[in-house]
């Protein structure tokens, strides 16, 4: 008879089973020195203080760079004002506006305060209706100026007193402007003058001269007011307009610009009703 075999008599090499349950293998032990703390620095605590040098280093950086940006902007002579520049005058001249603007050459550029010196011309010189103060890197000053313009003039003794489409009276000259008209207001005996008192027939008829089309604006020698309803035009050559309250204002002038292509040789005409207008005088 055949003895027993090798699986039956099991390999002598072969660990031996009980006859309880098998047991799972156990996991290697890990050797010294093994394990997060032995990682060679790799870990959360050395990371964070390897940053904490090149964060210092990064804010010594930052902080440089905003004092030199200080220094450069107020302390060096890099971005200082050297040069006022001045557009946009027709009656006044660039001397009177840079003398009234009193920019402190010398200074930061940064520094200027532009809407005080915005403040400071329109307060010395009336004529400015507008003025843009810019900043002109690396050294300079631009004032961009708009002037008031004239649309009705008031005698004032020898001297005319200019007033803009606002009604604002802003200067006073000796010499009046071409192609703008004298006011005359005659308004004190009219029934309406409790209502309407001189400054409000200002307006009017600062109202009536802005809705002039540009061809009869140039003819227009004088506007006479006596009421707020009755407001008379005196053209070149001794001609009369009827043009009655500052309503329609726009109608009115397309009115009297065909009446006087139409009748170019008469002298009186009524546009008080624009849409039946009369000539008469031809």
């Amino acid at each position: 008879m055949a003895g027993a075999t090798t699986a039956e008599r099991g390999d002598p090499g072969a660990p031996r089973r009980g006859p309880g349950p098998a047991r799972s293998p156990r996991p290697p032990k890990p050797s010294k020195g093994s394990g997060p703390q032995d990682s060679g620095g790799a870990g959360p605590l050395a990371g964070g203080l390897r940053r904490g040098p090149v964060l210092v280093a990064c804010l010594v950086v930052l902080l440089l760079l905003a004092g030199g940006g200080v220094w450069a902007f107020y302390g060096s002579s890099w971005l200082r004002i050297e040069k006022v520049t001045t557009s946009g005058t027709e009656v006044l001249t660039p001397q009177q506006v840079l003398a009234a603007a009193a920019v402190p050459v010398g200074a930061p550029l940064v520094s200027v305060d532009t809407d005080e010196i915005e403040s400071r011309l329109r307060g010395r010189l009336p004529r400015i209706d507008s003025v843009d103060v810019v900043r002109a890197w690396p050294h300079g000053i631009g004032l961009k100026v708009t002037e008031r313009k004239p649309v009705l003039l008031i005698k004032k003794g020898a001297d005319f007193v200019e007033v803009d489409a606002s009604g604002v009276r802003f200067d006073t000259v000796g010499q009046a402007p071409r192609g703008v008209p004298v006011l005359e207001l005659s308004a004190g005996q009219s029934p309406s003058g409790r209502r309407f008192d001189e400054e409000r027939l200002l307006h009017e008829a600062v109202g009536v001269a802005g809705d002039l089309p540009p061809a009869v604006a140039k003819e227009t020698v004088q506007v006479k007011v006596r009421s707020y309803d009755a407001v008379l035009l005196e053209l070149s050559g001794g001609r009369t307009v009827v043009w009655g309250s500052g309503e329609q204002g726009e109608a009115k002038g397309r009115a009297l610009t065909a009446l006087l292509k139409a009748a170019p040789k008469a002298d009186h005409f009524d546009v008080s009703v624009p849409t039946a207008p009369s000539v008469s005088g031809s």
